[in-house]
């Protein structure tokens, strides 16, 4: 596999037409949404956070999503009987995480020509595909995501398997929240994982080993226009500030892994099902 050196961006690697197809697609599925109240996960990378959300009787909501379409919502935006306080469609964080298996307009784009033209040139020879999410950065409440390597989350032996596929749905800036990376951070291994909880223990998944603190100048900010590509590699430090602009931050995000010699850690909260094995990128 062609090392992806940490991100590589690519400008306009999809048409508006697109981008406002996904932004089409993701607001039916929206106008579709019910979610009952026990399951509604508020979504967050800090660690407390994180595993408290997993232990508010949702965590099987979350741990059993990698094979569908599910809704994740924002800090705040419930109250304590799990009622929303603001417009259901502007409270939600993310959807996720088989977007690319059950929308047509999603697995359309994943398995696009363009995308596997690319993984072609990355030199992924087997590449599937583990998961998918959009993600809204609600303008206003769009909450930040702190520094971290994806591999915390999908690891996979050998490291350096895994790579992500961010998609600006609309322009991404410093205000609305775009990414944020440490050059030269994907070098230095992991040093936290979220792994699957023992079976009675009182979480669904828990923290091994801790994230370094990171020296906040290191970070240079990505912003990127609409239908701009980054590929993350899977160890390099990324983060998101707040969104505290009046504008949202939609995208569509992806992750591979190159299958050939690799193993997908059985630990990981993300496991291939009978009914959604990892799909092979190329068709």
């Amino acid at each position: 596999m062609a090392s992806v050196t940490q991100h590589q961006m690519q400008k306009h690697f999809f048409s508006p037409e697109e981008c406002d197809s996904m932004r089409s697609s993701i607001q039916r599925i929206l106008d579709g949404m019910e979610v009952p109240p026990h399951c509604r996960t508020e979504f967050s990378t800090k660690e407390e956070e994180q595993l408290q959300a997993q232990m508010q009787g949702s965590s099987d909501y979350f741990l059993t999503s990698g094979d569908k379409i599910r809704f994740f919502f924002e800090k705040g935006v419930l109250d304590e009987r799990g009622n929303f306080l603001i417009a259901k469609e502007k409270s939600v964080s993310k959807i996720g995480h088989a977007l690319h298996a059950h929308d047509p307009v999603f697995k359309q784009i994943t398995h696009s020509s363009k995308v596997q033209e690319l993984g072609r040139k990355l030199g992924l020879e087997r590449p599937v595909v583990v998961q998918s999410m959009y993600i809204f950065k609600q303008p206003g409440i769009g909450g930040e995501v702190t520094p971290h390597q994806d591999a915390t989350f999908l690891h996979t032996e050998p490291l350096g398997r895994v790579l992500g596929f961010w998609i600006a749905l609309e322009d991404a800036t410093q205000e609305n929240g775009c990414l944020w990376f440490i050059p030269g951070s994907h070098t230095s291994g992991v040093t936290r994982r979220m792994v699957r909880a023992a079976q009675g223990a009182s979480t669904c998944v828990e923290f091994v080993g801790s994230e370094p603190a990171y020296d906040e100048s290191k970070f240079i900010p990505v912003p990127i226009s609409k239908g701009g590509l980054i590929v993350i590699h899977g160890e390099v430090v990324h983060k998101s500030e707040m969104n505290s602009s009046a504008f949202s931050r939609h995208v569509y995000t992806f992750h591979v892994m190159e299958a050939k010699g690799t193993s997908w850690s059985k630990e990981n909260w993300l496991q291939p099902t009978p009914e959604l094995p990892f799909p092979p990128l190329y068709t």
